[in-house]
């Protein structure tokens, strides 16, 4: 097993994947594939957009692989609490963690950096679904064992679907979700098609699953490794199949996080950490995988500036003179120009071991 200062290759390559597809991949092939109209690169870039409602494509996994991966981190970043009797400075981590995701959260897409109240949202954005995530997560595994952490997730979806199922309604702005963001958060929401308090319970199932997964490597990485792996590919199996089943009676949507999507998902991200688990911690293959680490050990950085920094303007300094030349492709080179920058930053904080946790 590869490890270093209790690390996972495969979950790190797995998270930087996952901002890589976020913050290169997709809006530099979007702003490529603008200037075709072909059928083939139409059906790709619908799977690069998120489901408009009821359905699930392939960029609807990107957040949940994220919160999935901050659970599989978890029994790992715990281990070290496990034997003090002081369980202050675990307890000191949760909460600042969550304070710091949270206010984070608020500077990537609530506008706080807008320093005007009145246009301040508090609860929209992916870090303070995580924040969710990890503070229900984190009380749960501080309070039970494994299986209780199983028995939790469950709980926390069945506990969301009833009042969802008894209002009956799964529409944009009109659902049980919905309302109780709209009670309390009013004014203080963004985009009124995702729902965040309600979801809060799924967020933290999610995360839930990850750390499931987390542990069972952990457990069992000295020796049972191949059993490892297809356990986390049944169990994930299983899940997959459970959120189809539970779909028939609560939609799939991702931007409600309900409890069928939360499974669907959370399968898909297990079955995923099992093949990266097997091809690069049990078979070594290593070997081309290893840039992406590059995102993945840097990843709450990478998203921050990713989504707070354009250095479209940089990019605009140096090449205004081809906007003329090639108006037509001048927004890809601004594109791929910003997403470059961004790459050659984390790419230095990696090269000089700078890795800031929070």
């Amino acid at each position: 097993m590869k490890t270093v200062a209790n690390r996972i290759e495969s979950i790190d390559v797995l998270r930087g994947l996952d901002l890589f597809l976020l913050l290169f991949l997709q809006p530099v092939f979007l702003a490529f594939a603008a200037n075709f109209n072909t059928p083939w690169l139409k059906a790709v870039t619908f799977q690069l957009d998120h489901e408009v409602w009821v359905g699930f494509r392939c960029w609807d996994l990107v957040m949940p692989l994220f919160l999935f991966l901050v659970g599989a981190s978890m029994p790992f970043a715990f281990n070290k609490y496990k034997s003090s009797p002081d369980k202050g400075k675990l307890y000191w981590k949760i909460i600042r963690r969550v304070i710091i995701l949270f206010l984070l959260g608020m500077i990537v897409q609530g506008q706080l950096l807008g320093f005007s109240w009145q246009n301040i949202l508090i609860y929209n954005n992916t870090l303070q679904a995580i924040a969710a995530g990890y503070l229900i997560a984190s009380i749960t595994m501080l309070c039970s064992k494994t299986p209780g952490w199983f028995v939790t997730a469950f709980a926390l979806m069945v506990i969301y679907s009833i009042p969802m199922a008894i209002y009956g309604i799964y529409e944009p702005g009109n659902s049980f979700a919905f309302n109780v963001d709209k009670v309390v958060l009013g004014r203080f929401r963004g985009d009124l098609t995702y729902t965040w308090i309600w979801s809060s319970l799924t967020f933290g199932a999610t995360v839930l699953f990850g750390a499931v997964s987390g542990q069972i490597i952990k457990t069992h990485h000295n020796s049972r490794r191949i059993k490892t792996v297809v356990l986390l590919g049944c169990i994930g199996a299983a899940l997959i199949i459970l959120g189809l089943a539970w779909g028939l009676v609560e939609p799939i949507i991702k931007r409600l996080w309900t409890s069928s999507m939360t499974m669907f998902s959370a399968g898909i991200c297990m079955m995923l950490l099992a093949l990266v688990y097997w091809w690069i911690d049990i078979l070594g293959f290593s070997y081309g995988w290893n840039w992406l680490k590059i995102y993945g050990t840097n990843s709450i950085t990478a998203y921050c500036i990713g989504e707070v920094i354009n250095f479209r303007s940089v990019v605009n300094s140096l090449t205004y003179g081809l906007e003329h030349l090639i108006p037509e492709w001048y927004p890809f080179i601004l594109t791929l120009g910003n997403a470059s920058i961004l790459f050659l930053i984390l790419y230095v904080m990696h090269r000089f071991k700078i890795h800031l946790k929070i």
